[in-house]
């Protein structure tokens, strides 16, 4: 009997079958659409490094022919076979995706399955539909990845762009000239077995019995039954025309903390530069008037009135048609969900989503109370310090009420409207106070670090150092500013959010017992010296704390 995956799940391919050659099929289809069914030969970093292993209609095999397309058969839209054991060292995953060959979005697909068949009988099936996609052109349905052993995950991830965005993200490159179609009859179809009979081997003459295996022989699953059901969209492998859709903007990763902006990049609100964006959905209030001295934003933000909106209009009424069209749908399509197929993902500059089926389901840990929605299975539970860490944090005020997200699914994280910096650590270290730490992976390492000096109650302050490999998510009062670090660069310790773990850091207090005895004293009397080679940097956002 098949296992059937819900989205996220994974499993060892020997738990579901003792067989390594498998029939992969992909049943996908909507009214009035046609879709072109692949799959991607990922390397170790997950990039297709070699073009012979992207495997769609104009290249139907690898060279090896350990991936192989076989078209449409036995129900489903598209089919492969995989023979897991003859796969090269070099690639470490598959990745079986379906994109809308034209105009159209995953949201009107119907219900559809990836499934795994192993000597003509499925073992595994992933079902999906297109409730569960907004205005995605593509979809990544399941992956063989190589961790140790061969698995098997269900993703059904929706990815913004069409065919061309996707081989982008993956790292191919798109050939400017249309690729010559397949000649007909050069690569041998595959025939499926008779109905009436178990699936033969692959390869061997259809009406002969197969001798007992100790694994299962290839075999494409039988044909279901006649029965009257709507006509198969995607009858053939789909020849499409040169891809010329324009790909649709993606979110880079995050670039090295302090480098120059790059989106998401610490220190700046994502869009900035961007033309204004279309009004938002009618309804919303006007945010109050900023306070004296500072300036209005370049952009308005979710909810705020569009500038050049017509004065004496009451509340709720709609101001104009937005860029998009007129109707429900057009004013909300400027801040639907943005899914990029990695692990932390900006929504805006105030809302952080992370992925917790993205790197092998390792848990997060955030601030309490800081979700504000969640989709998918997901289990929140109080992440304790332990006796000597509330001793420690009580002591040097660098205590953090953490809860620890587990699951499968999408968590999405804000605190009191303050800006989200992800910031993506990379074996390196970087210090952070407590109060401007949002979230980070629990693979992350952290301790309690002493700033030695003199002149101030105590004798020190304290930070929190993190470092590993892993992402952290850093909060600001308003838009920061990076700075590199020289010999007479000085920050007040209330507004400074963070610095670089090699900087050398001296407390300079300017307190003096006449300077302090009159009033009428400047109040920035404990400042912070930092000193360190090129390279090193610090963060300062625009509020004392």
């Amino acid at each position: 009997m098949a296992r059937e995956f819900q989205r996220g799940h994974k499993a060892k391919v020997s738990d579901l079958t003792s067989g390594t050659d498998l029939y992969v099929g992909v049943q996908i289809a909507g009214p009035g659409l046609t879709f072109d069914i692949s799959c991607f030969g990922l390397d170790a970093n997950e990039q297709l490094s070699d073009d012979r292993y992207f495997i769609f209609f104009n290249q139907p095999k690898s060279p090896e022919e350990s991936i192989q397309l076989l078209g449409a058969q036995a129900g489903d839209t598209e089919s492969f076979r995989v023979t897991l054991d003859r796969i090269p060292a070099n690639i470490h995953k598959l990745s079986f995706t379906a994109t809308v060959d034209g105009a159209g979005q995953m949201s009107q697909v119907g219900p559809g399955y990836i499934r795994i068949v192993a000597g003509g009988e499925e073992v595994v099936r992933y079902a999906f539909t297109g409730s569960e996609f907004t205005t995605e052109r593509a979809v990544m349905l399941g992956d063989f990845y190589l961790k140790d052993v061969w698995r098997f995950a269900a993703i059904g991830q929706g990815f913004d762009g069409g065919l061309e965005a996707l081989l982008k993200n993956f790292g191919g490159e798109v050939a400017e000239e249309a690729p010559a179609a397949p000649p007909q009859g050069a690569v041998p179809s595959f025939a499926p077995p008779a109905q009436a009979s178990a699936p033969p081997a692959f390869g061997a003459p259809a009406a002969a019995p197969q001798p007992p295996q100790p694994a299962p022989a290839f075999g494409s699953p039988a044909a279901p039954a006649p029965a009257p059901q709507q006509p198969s969209i995607h009858a053939a492998p789909t020849i499409a025309a040169p891809l010329a859709q324009p790909p649709a903007p993606q979110a880079p990763a995050p670039s090295p903390y302090g480098q120059p902006p790059q989106q998401p990049q610490f220190g700046q609100v994502p869009g900035q530069g961007a033309p204004p964006a279309p009004p938002p959905p009618y309804g919303q209030q006007a945010p109050p008037a900023p306070p004296f001295g500072q300036q209005p934003p370049a952009a308005p933000a979710f909810g705020q009135q569009p500038p050049g909106m017509q004065p004496g209009m009451p509340q709720g009424v709609p101001q104009g048609v937005p860029a998009g069209g007129a109707g429900l749908q057009a004013a909300l399509q400027l801040y639907k969900e943005t899914a990029t197929g990695q692990r932390w993902t900006s929504q805006n500059a105030k809302l952080m989503r992370v992925d917790l089926t993205m790197g092998d389901g390792a848990p997060v840990l955030a601030r309490q109370g800081s979700m504000v929605m969640y989709q998918g299975k997901v289990d929140f539970g109080y992440k304790g310090a332990g006796f000597a860490g509330r001793m420690v944090g009580n002591a040097t005020g660098q205590e953090m009420q953490l809860m620890r997200c587990t699951g499968r699914g999408q968590v999405f994280l804000a605190e009191d409207g303050t800006h989200l910096h992800p910031i993506e650590l990379q074996g390196d270290g970087i210090c952070v106070s407590a109060e401007n730490v949002l979230a980070f992976d629990e693979s992350l390492q952290y301790e309690v670090r002493r700033i030695e000096g003199h002149g101030i109650p105590g004798g020190a302050l304290f930070t929190m150092l993190f470092q590993g490999t892993g992402t952290i998510v850093v909060k600001t009062h308003g838009v920061p500013v990076v700075l590199p670090v020289t010999p007479t660069t000085f920050a007040d310790c209330n507004a400074v959010v963070a610095w670089s773990a090699a900087s050398q850091v001296i407390i300079s207090s300017q307190v003096r017992l006449r300077r302090n005895a009159y009033p009428g004293h400047s109040g920035e009397t404990v400042n912070l010296q930092f000193r360190g080679a090129p390279g090193n940097f610090i963060v300062v956002q625009p509020y004392e704390v």
